[in-house]
């Protein structure tokens, strides 16, 4: 998607070469969050890794009420701007820019913005051109999520069926997704992680305990502890998820996705350790795939601090020195460590999707 991005901005150019950037941001209804998605302007990138509250931008929250594109011909205020996203377009020079909101069968999916470092371009025979574009991007857009969405429904529908079965919550999954998109936003730097890869290491991560379908209700709902053959069992749903995944993909057709081989890491991988010890390859340190290691760190801490019939909720500290604890031989020291950075957003995330025990 990114390269057809790219690809529609370089044929804009030509009859338009003062759009600077093609962006596109989406939207998170549950948490009304918009987040940065996509985007064609190589080193300009104002807005790399970034997510806020749709209400702390009141202007695009006009254009979603009116739901009609915007044209602002001067930007040389936005800098004194008083929000996070103004002040670095503003920093970044963009003189204009035109945005326009991207719905789907009625439901508001994000906004496509075009911004040039030229004032006053975006006139009435521009857009009338530039719409066309923008309804072209907007349907690739979400022809592709569209694409997700089925796959998503097609896995999500197989992983219900599980949790049916397992005692695991729907509060788990919307938690440690989001835990997974925390860590995975603090490692951009050091493994230069693109957006693209964040937005599907949240969309995926709740599908990592898919194999478990395949476990016997004796073994997965067993109250007690799992003796060792019991314990080799459930260790298959690692390998058993890998499988699932793999056939539906290709029953439906998504090996043509190329992003699905992390979904197929996060199935397959996340119990491996760093040290080696885990299953079911015995992995070390980076031979396990990123997404895996992030996924891992994500749902440990969330079956500590969680309530079980088993046990109690810890404490999110407790959970964090036991996470010190075993980063470096289970867990990836640096995955441990940026979502520790993010405790306050943990606790905001807690307080959203809070268990029900009931």
């Amino acid at each position: 998607m990114k390269d057809k991005l790219i690809s529609a901005h370089r044929s804009i150019q030509q009859k338009f070469p003062f759009i600077a950037r093609i962006a596109i941001t989406l939207y998170d209804a549950e948490t009304r969050i918009l987040k940065t998605y996509l985007d064609s302007s190589g080193e300009d990138k104002p807005l790399l890794h970034y997510q806020s509250p749709l209400e702390n931008a009141p202007s695009l929250q006009t254009i979603l009420d009116k739901g009609l594109p915007r044209v602002i011909n001067n930007l040389v205020t936005f800098e004194k701007g008083t929000h996070e996203h103004t002040q670095r377009i503003g920093r970044q020079g963009y003189a204009a820019s035109y945005t326009m909101p991207i719905f789907h069968a009625g439901d508001f999916v994000g906004f496509l913005f075009f911004n040039s470092y030229q004032s006053d371009v975006f006139t009435e025979q521009v857009l009338n051109v530039l719409d066309i574009f923008g309804h072209l991007i907007s349907l690739m857009i979400i022809n592709e999520l569209a694409i997700f969405k089925v796959m998503n429904a097609a896995l999500k529908t197989t992983s219900h069926i599980t949790h049916l079965r397992d005692p695991e919550t729907g509060s788990h999954l919307d938690r440690m997704s989001r835990y997974s998109r925390l860590i995975a936003e603090s490692l951009v730097t050091k493994y230069e992680l693109d957006d693209v890869y964040i937005e599907r290491i949240f969309m995926f991560s709740p599908l990592h305990d898919i194999g478990k379908i395949s476990i016997p209700d004796s073994i997965l709902l067993k109250p007690g502890p799992l003796n060792e053959e019991e314990r080799s069992i459930m260790n298959t749903h690692a390998r058993k998820g890998r499988e699932i995944i793999d056939d539906i993909a290709a029953n439906f057709g998504f090996d043509c996705i190329s992003s699905i081989d992390i979904l197929k890491n996060i199935a397959e991988f996340h119990h491996e350790a760093v040290n080696g010890s885990g299953y079911p390859t015995g992995r070390k340190s980076e031979e396990i795939p990123l997404e895996a290691r992030i996924v891992a760190v994500a749902d440990v801490f969330d079956a500590l601090t969680s309530q079980r019939p088993y046990k109690n909720a810890w404490s999110n500290e407790k959970a964090f020195d036991t996470l010190r604890q075993i980063a470096g031989e289970k867990l990836d020291i640096d995955c441990v460590n940026a979502l520790i950075a993010n405790q306050q957003k943990i606790e905001l995330i807690q307080k959203q999707f809070k268990e029900n025990i009931y």
